[in-house]
């Protein structure tokens, strides 16, 4: 009887286990997908010049060749 309640015991601690990781999972899959591409133009001419200290038209010129690549949306007109 014991090895029974044992195997319960334990099976039933993995069970919230796996539950716990599986949320977990989701959360990540949420966090990863709001940091992938196309970022907004603001956004890129606003970390250029914050983070290469960019003039207003070097940092338009980065932007726009990452627009290219497909990194950054288009801006709106």
């Amino acid at each position: 009887m014991t090895r029974r309640s044992i195997a319960l015991a334990a099976a039933v601690a993995m069970s919230g286990v796996l539950l716990a990781t599986g949320q977990a999972t989701a959360t990540s899959h949420a966090q990863t997908r709001a940091a992938k591409p196309p970022f907004p133009y603001v956004d890129c001419i606003k970390e250029v010049k914050k983070q290469h200290k960019a003039t207003d038209a070097r940092a338009k010129n980065i932007c726009n060749q990452l627009v290219k690549k497909g990194w950054i949306k288009p801006p709106k007109r």
